[in-house]
């Protein structure tokens, strides 16, 4: 196996088990616990699948270290299409790491407020299940703002992907599309509080989706595929 192909193969696990741990902790176990509407709902969902709520705060903690070593794999790819360019991927991933990890603090006192006998003493029961959703808002409003650098990195992956010419080009239009999706659905939702009612949040976040998962199984799948001799810049 040759060291580019190999390497390619490497990036591909570590994004699939970013895309892996992403889908667990982000989508199937906040739709079994959180109910948005319901305080109380949520706060027993919480309670009495406590073991699902951990799992889906270690997932987390997975799904974050793999993110920050998949660009550095990723720029050892990419390095001789445009180091400069690569470099900017990389950045812009690493930015998003500390915002991540520090927003699973919110989680944590979660866990602090079921298992504190002590909080009934001073709050009453359904002061507990408001703070219980101030923290998961709390949580949230965090994803949000690393969504911009989840975003803001797909653009110089998806331009060092067009050029390289090892792998396929429209999924290097893909990934910088689904760039566009983050900021456009970020920059809506600052802007605009009625955003999400507008019905295109949804569809304008399914670009990304389909172009890391796409992106993810040819790295892991094909690796990186023969080329001619193509001039790199610089």
């Amino acid at each position: 196996m040759e060291p580019s192909k190999k390497t390619a193969r490497i990036a591909g696990i570590l994004y699939l088990v970013v895309v892996i741990t992403g889908m667990v902790s982000l989508g199937y176990i906040p739709k079994q616990l959180i109910v948005w509407e319901d305080k109380v709902a949520t706060f027993n969902n919480i309670l009495k699948n406590e073991s699902l709520f951990r799992l889906g705060i270690f997932s987390s903690v997975i799904c974050y270290l793999a993110f920050i070593f998949l660009p550095l794999v990723l720029r050892e790819l990419f390095k001789t299409v445009n180091k400069f360019v690569a470099n900017a991927m990389v950045v812009s991933v690493l930015v998003s790491i500390p915002i991540s990890f520090f927003n699973l603090y919110n989680k944590y006192l979660i866990l602090d407020i079921i298992h504190q006998e002590g909080y009934l003493k001073i709050y009453s029961e359904s002061q507990l299940q408001s703070l219980v959703m101030f923290h998961l808002n709390q949580y949230e409003y965090g994803i949000f703002i690393a969504t911009f650098f989840w975003g803001l990195w797909l653009f110089p992956f998806g331009y060092l992907v067009y050029k390289s010419g090892f792998i396929p080009k429209v999924f290097g239009i893909l990934l910088m599309l689904g760039c566009f999706g983050y900021i456009i659905n970020f920059s809506g939702n600052t802007l605009f509080a009625h955003y999400q009612d507008w019905g295109i949040s949804k569809i304008i976040g399914k670009i990304p989706s389909v172009a890391e998962i796409g992106i993810c199984l040819w790295l892991l799948i094909v690796g990186i595929r023969n080329s001619k001799k193509i001039e790199y810049e610089k």
